[in-house]
């Protein structure tokens, strides 16, 4: 068996159930996410932890220590089955890369709720995340109105393999699609990363000297591609999607146009608290979708709280019974 290299971080909230062979179990929660950089799987963890604190569980966060790894994802998968958490909370890094690592979850019998990415195999008690492409249309619409329907702009692209990525993608050029007069110049991966941002941003601004929006597959690239906007003197509508706090920071601040909703906070939360109502026998829905909204200059109120401020909802509040 590949020996793991981890980042885990156990968090115990409540009674962490190991059992002398070392294995975890009861209403122990596994989380998968993609990284250690980018914040907004910071806010996924966070809620998880919130959430299994409310309700006296155990959170243990697994995080790739290589940027985006399938094989240590894979390799964490490993790790999970020998210690047995009760369930697992689960982003891949890969949409379909990570589906051998589903199926041997499901042949270990250990309950998986898929949040934010959507694996594209295996079986999963419950999917839960937003819907990537209208959250983009919306707000990609959001900022070619504010240039009239008229001009130059980029598209800031995440990972390659990433489901989100591409559905975002998909969804900045329907917007597109609608505005006849406005002109894609390029559309490049940077990674969902914030410093590659920067410097694909600078390298696209360079290479045409008028670009009047730039449209980011996440808050980080939207915050990396203002801050290359900033050095070289340089302006345009910039949009990001998740909704993070630092978003809404650079909103308040007059830096950033807008930011599509899809709050980590709520995915970490509710994703964990579908995982612990089921080994309590209690009903999850087989899929949920985060209801989405562009947030900018008048609307961010109430949004701008920090995290470590912030509670999970309640499950009645957000999941009705369907």
């Amino acid at each position: 068996m590949m020996t793991a290299v981890l980042m885990i971080l156990a968090v115990s909230c409540g009674k962490p159930g190991e059992d002398t062979a070392g294995k975890i179990g009861g209403e122990s929660i596994a989380v998968f996410t993609k990284n250690q950089t980018n914040p907004f799987f910071q806010t996924v963890r966070l809620g998880a932890e919130n959430a299994a604190k409310q309700m006296n569980a155990t959170v243990i966060q697994y995080i790739p220590t290589v940027q985006d790894s399938i094989t240590e994802q894979l390799s964490e998968i490993e790790d999970a089955i020998i210690k047995r958490p009760g369930a697992i909370v689960f982003i891949p890094v890969n949409s379909k890369a990570l589906v051998p690592g589903i199926e041997k979850l499901n042949a270990a019998n250990i309950p998986v709720v898929n949040i934010t990415d959507r694996v594209l195999g295996g079986s999963v008690i419950s999917f839960m995340g937003c819907d990537e492409v209208n959250m983009a249309l919306n707000t990609g619409r959001f900022l070619l109105q504010k240039l009239n329907g008229r001009g130059n702009v980029i598209i800031l692209e995440g990972v390659g393999g990433s489901e989100n990525s591409a559905n975002r993608v998909s969804g900045y050029r329907k917007a597109l699609a609608e505005f006849p007069n406005v002109k894609l110049l390029a559309s490049q991966p940077a990674n969902f990363q914030r410093v590659q941002a920067l410097g694909v941003t600078e390298n696209l601004l360079q290479s045409y000297p008028q670009i009047d929006g730039i449209l980011a597959a996440n808050d980080s690239m939207a915050l990396g591609a203002i801050e290359a906007l900033d050095a070289a003197r340089r302006k345009a509508l910039v949009v990001g999607l998740n909704g993070t706090k630092e978003a809404i920071d650079a909103i308040k601040a007059g830096k950033l146009l807008a930011t599509g909703d899809c709050d980590g906070f709520s995915h970490g939360c509710l994703g964990t608290m579908a995982a612990v109502r089921h080994l309590r026998n209690l009903p999850v829905p087989k899929e949920f979708i985060f209801s989405v909204m562009v947030i900018d200059n008048t609307n961010y109120a109430g949004l701008d709280v920090p995290y470590d401020q912030r509670m999970c909802p309640s499950w009645e509040s957000v999941v009705r019974d369907k």
